[in-house]
């Protein structure tokens, strides 16, 4: 654990899952919904507030989680009004179909292939559930659902379960979950081996960022301080492609474990042999 540090952001305004460490093992659900009637909507999130725990004492996290994330399409159908809608920045707000050309998703990577769901102004709340038993997962399931599932005006439109436990390994053959930097201002000094504290600001709109000043937030004030911005993408992991082009491209088992470590953004120190990963 890392030595405390002062705290200078607004842990309680904070949702936990922005700086806690993901659990080992983990168990996990994402529940994404649609919201047909903004009035529906917004009460089940006044009643699911209380169950979405902060960041205060984050580093001391021994239960599940719950965290909730709004799309742009979601504000909207929330009743956000639009001057406000129109403040958020344009990558947030056209998505990411939209950015296909950005974000080099061609072929058959093309928006046009990917599933339904994630299709422009499908999912407007995104539940994710973290727990590091099945018990307290389960737990916090159950009171999620208690305020979506038959509730008037909210539609579930898919869950995904995720997870890890002790041993696992990626499709691609390394250990994910040790990559987590250490934000500045939040309690704690940075681990071995992470670096430097990055600026609050670069995570959670009201700080100043690197360049030393905040980053544009959303108005009223009140709509962004303290959020954050997460994406959302599921991936078909091709192993044997992959493993087609290291054996293509590099010529010994050594220098394909370099070629999958830079292609992976993981050390290639920590990756020979079992492909135990550092991030």
């Amino acid at each position: 654990m890392a030595s405390r540090r002062a705290v200078t952001v607004e842990l309680e305004d904070i949702q936990a899952t922005v700086l806690r460490y993901r659990p080992e093992p983990y168990y996990g659900t994402h529940v994404m919904l649609h919201v047909d009637d903004a009035r529906s909507g917004r009460e089940f999130l006044r009643d699911l507030t209380p169950y979405i725990e902060s960041a205060a004492d984050w580093w001391q996290a021994d239960g599940p989680w719950i965290a909730v994330a709004v799309t742009y399409a979601g504000l909207g159908a929330l009743g956000v009004p639009d001057e406000s809608l129109v403040s958020f920045p344009e990558a947030f707000r056209v998505g990411m179909a939209a950015r296909a050309t950005e974000l080099r998703d061609r072929g058959v990577n093309d928006p046009r292939n990917w599933e339904a769901m994630f299709g422009p102004g499908v999912i407007h709340v995104g539940v994710s559930v973290f727990g590091n038993s099945e018990e307290g997962w389960r737990r916090a399931m159950n009171a999620a659902q208690r305020h979506y599932a038959g509730r008037p005006g909210i539609t579930v439109v898919a869950t995904q379960d995720f997870g890890a436990q002790p041993g696992d390994l990626n499709p691609l053959g390394y250990r994910d979950s040790i990559g987590q930097p250490a934000v500045e201002g939040s309690g704690v000094d940075p681990l071995p081996g992470q670096g430097p504290a990055i600026k609050a600001g670069e995570f959670v709109l009201g700080y100043p960022g690197e360049s030393g000043v905040p980053l544009p937030a959303p108005v009223p004030a009140v709509l962004g301080r303290n959020g954050t911005y997460v994406a959302l993408r599921k991936y078909q992991s091709r192993v044997g492609a992959f493993n087609r082009f290291l054996r293509a491209n590099a010529r010994t088992e050594q220098d394909r474990e370099l070629l999958a470590a830079k292609l992976v953004t993981r050390t290639a120190t920590a990756c020979r042999g079992a492909r135990i990963c550092a991030g």
